[in-house]
């Protein structure tokens, strides 16, 4: 026998939970279909749990757009529901003259972006604030935090099921069809089921290609790429130097290997870029020397037998390595044959600072879409 849905929630991490959560505030029933036992053991829980200001993103694309309004409203939520964030701001640092010609086009990018509390440091001003870090010059960004992201999964969680929604752990979706008033899913775990939702978002992050992949009637042009990039973090043993976040000057495929602090004061490092195949989180220590090496460019007194492994994470890339990054993904019902189904690709960072943003636009995709019908 086959159960009838409104909403089903493909993927529990913090965008998926976010979605789910503005779904079920407009008055839709809502259920988060998540594989694994807990939420957000994915691309969630292995980030820099970084608030961003929305600095770097080309102009007018997604993740510019939904960084910048999404950083507020994150802000604002943590704000009213508790959640433990902290406006620590981050220097931008040019280590060499060459590099400053970067910082001024990082200015620009962020006025253009809408980001207008960026200020200019000379080498003295840097060194007021941040002693240990050496460079030729840097930016400080005011805005940009940090933040608890498991307590704010657990805040969004909190407010779903207040408002009505249901959250199904291990839970899988193994395939299904789209229909063109619902979809039809496979549900595997302990008791396999099958449902027709009248909507469904795909929010399975680094398996959000393959379940699209598993639904018939999903175009295979609607399905772009995956490609995997795997960054490591260390920590730094010991009392932390820094009071701000560090990034050095961005390279093509990440923000760096910069300095992230949690809130608790402690200082990590990280992530580099490691282009996989598949997905895999085991820790290669060797790659210590290279961290130290890039970390020295700017904190020279780095001791190296601080570094501590911390972990890893990978980021759901739709660009492959050499190319441009690419633009958040989200395919609604006009790539699906006007099936009521979003999909969400590539959604790495900034990804959890505009959670709250792309919740937004998708619940308003969906609107669009029922008031067509």
């Amino acid at each position: 026998m086959t159960e009838r849905i409104d909403c089903a929630v493909i993927g529990a991490g913090v965008v998926g939970l976010a979605i789910a959560r503005a779904l079920a505030l407009a008055g839709r029933e809502v259920i988060v279909l998540e594989s694994e036992s807990a939420v957000g053991t994915g691309i969630s829980s292995r980030n820099s749990e970084v608030i961003h200001a929305g600095i770097y993103y080309p102009t007018g694309s997604m993740k510019a757009r939904l960084c910048v309004s999404g950083r507020e409203l994150l802000y604002q939520f943590c704000a009213l529901h508790a959640v433990e964030q902290r406006r620590v701001g981050k220097l931008i640092v040019a280590t060499s003259v060459e590099q400053m010609a970067t910082l001024a086009k990082y200015e620009a990018q962020a006025r253009a972006n809408g980001v207008i509390d960026l200020r200019r440091l000379t080498v003295g001003e840097a060194a007021q604030l941040e002693p240990e870090v050496r460079c030729a010059a840097a930016l400080l960004s005011p805005s940009t935090g940090i933040v608890d992201s498991h307590g704010l999964m657990l805040a969004y969680q909190a407010d779903l099921e207040s408002h009505g929604g249901v959250l199904a752990l291990n839970s899988p979706v193994t395939g299904g069809s789209l229909h063109q008033r619902g979809i039809a899913l496979a549900i595997g775990g302990a008791v396999p089921m099958a449902v027709r939702a009248a909507t469904v978002v795909n929010c399975a992050g680094l398996n959000a290609q393959s379940v699209s992949g598993s639904i018939s009637g999903v175009p295979a042009a609607a399905i772009p790429r995956r490609f995997l990039a795997k960054g490591y973090y260390f920590s730094l043993a010991g009392r932390s130097p820094f009071h701000h976040l560090v990034y050095p000057v961005a390279n093509s495929a990440g923000l760096g290997t910069h300095v992230t602090l949690d809130l608790s004061g402690g200082a990590r490092f990280g992530p580099d870029v490691q282009w996989i195949e598949h997905i895999d989180y085991a820790f290669d220590e060797a790659r210590r020397a290279d961290f130290a090496a890039a970390i020295r460019r700017y904190y020279p007194q780095l001791d190296e037998s601080r570094l501590q492994p911390a972990y890893t994470g990978i980021r759901p890339k739709i660009s492959a390595a050499g190319e441009p990054a690419a633009d958040f993904c989200i395919r609604g019902p006009a790539e699906h044959g006007d099936c009521p189904y979003v999909a969400l690709y590539g959604i790495e960072s900034p990804g959890l600072t505009a959670s709250l943003a792309i919740a937004e636009h998708v619940a308003a995709l969906l609107r669009q879409t029922i008031r067509a019908s």
